[in-house]
Parts: C-alpha cells; sequence; structure tokens
C-alpha cells in the first residue's frame, strides 16, 4: 500500500503536513535516491526517505530500543554458556541485536535494533562514532595520564588511542575519569588503562553518539523516540577527526 510521502513524513512527526510539503518543494527529501515531488506517493515498507540527507525512519517493522546493560550480562542475541543477554532483557516482540557491544563485566547504555542500515553505520569505522564511558580507576590519576591515552598506549594488538580522556575526580585511592572512544577492540579501555598504571575499578558507558539516559538504572529498557533515531543518523554523516577508538 502507498502513502502521500507529505503524510508520511507528517505521520513520522517531523513536520506537519504543510511543512512537508514545503521540504519537498524545497528538493530537500529524496525518496530512494532522487528528489521528490509535490503528491508522490510512497511505500513506507520499502521507500529510502530522506530529509536534508538524514534518513527518515518510517519502517513499519523497525524496532529501536535502549536498555542499561547491568554487569554480568552478556552483549549477545544468545550465548552457548547460558548467561543472560541483552536482547532477552528487551523482551521485545520482533527480534533485535545489540548494535557494538559492552564486555560481560562492563556496564551501561546499549542500542537494540533490527534496523541493519543504522548498524552499519555506527559501526563502519569511517563515521567516528563516538561512544563515552565513566571509568573508576585505581589510584590517583594525573592530568599527563588523560594525554597520554588520547596520544596512544602500546598495546600487544596496536597502538590505541581514546579520542579524549579528562580526569573528572581524582583520590589517593581511586579517580573518575572520562573517556570517549570512536572504534575499538576487545576491552581496550580496561588494557589502556592497565598498560598507564590505573586498572579499571568500574566501567560504565554514559552515552552513545548524541544518545544519553541518566534515568535508566541496570537492566531497564525504553523505546527510543522519533528524534532520538534520527539524531543517530544525523552524527553517523559526522566524521569525527580523532584516533580510533572504542572497546569496553
Amino acid at each position: 500500500m502507498t502513502e502521500r510521502l507529505h503524510k508520511v513524513i507528517a505521520n513520522a512527526g517531523l513536520a506537519s503536513r504543510r511543512r512537508a510539503e514545503q521540504l519537498i518543494a524545497a528538493g530537500r527529501v529524496t525518496v530512494d535516491g532522487k528528489r521528490a515531488t509535490i503528491g508522490q506517493r510512497v511505500d513506507r515498507a520499502t521507500a529510502a526517505i530522506e530529509v536534508d540527507g538524514v534518513p527518515l525512519p518510517v519502517r513499519p517493522d523497525l524496532v529501536y530500543l535502549l536498555t542499561y546493560k547491568p554487569a554480568g550480562v552478556v552483549s549477545t542475541a544468545a550465548d552457548p554458556q547460558g548467561r543472560p543477554t541483552v536482547v532477552e532483557l528487551a523482551d521485545a516482540d520482533r527480534r533485535v541485536f545489540p548494535v557494538g557491544r559492552l564486555d560481560t563485566d562492563s556496564e551501561g547504555l546499549l542500542l537494540l535494533t533490527n534496523d541493519g542500515d543504522l548498524t552499519f553505520r555506527i559501526a563502519h569505522p569511517s563515521t567516528g562514532f563516538p561512544k563515552t564511558y565513566s571509568v573508576l580507576v585505581e589510584g590517583e590519576v594525573a592530568p599527563s595520564v588523560g594525554r597520554r591515552l588520547v596520544r596512544g598506549v602500546e598495546l600487544d594488538d596496536g597502538m590505541a588511542r581514546a579520542a579524549t580522556a579528562r580526569v573528572i575526580d581524582r583520590r589517593p585511592d581511586r579517580s573518575l575519569m572520562e573517556i570517549v572512544m570512536t572504534h575499538g577492540r576487545k576491552r581496550e579501555i580496561r588494557r589502556m588503562c592497565a598498560a598507564v598504571g590505573h586498572p579499571v575499578i568500574r566501567l560504565v558507558r554514559t552515552a552513545i553518539g548524541p544518545l544519553t539516559d541518566p534515568r535508566l538504572a541496570p537492566g531497564d529498557v525504553r523505546p527510543l523516540t522519533f528524534d532520538e533515531v534520527r539524531s543517530l543518523y544525523a552524527a553517523t554523516r559526522r566524521p569525527v577527526d580523532t584516533a580510533r577508538g572504542d572497546g569496553a
């Protein structure tokens, strides 16, 4: 079944029908890579609609969930060892998959979706998609440690770098850091911190690109809003001029 394009845009919550028509008339809307026209009809299930170059997620089967993965839960759809998984936490009507991963002993925000396009965009190294972590480490961290993490730390599988690293609070026995990574390898943050003499006590992912929610408690799951999905798509259009890193 097809619908008028301006109605599809309006029903998605992006703009009123009148404003949607204005966007189409201004050439800011494309369908399947071609400039849209006033009165055009589309099938929401198959049409690739973009507004200002940002995909408009209107397929009726798409699911977007944000969960706070507790420590001890596995970031996979299934686990041969029988450990609890983030997909089991979601208990979604449709099959969803985690976007990226958090190690079993790490916790924090994880996106679950069946949108393969968004998953690919977030995971692709060229987008430099940032993820932010709150990292509690052993010992009093000097300012030079953050600079060293950004310059790079040599690990057994190559150089690893943080996009940014700053100390939030320091005490003689432990310090809290905020570390941003844009790509990564297994347990990369933990290995980097250990390499500079500050083993990780607790690691929490607090943001996925522009997406954050300090109200979520461990085990909580909620659907993303339309604006949040659009913000994730928009963020994948802005490459980050930083070194790669994303392992938690």
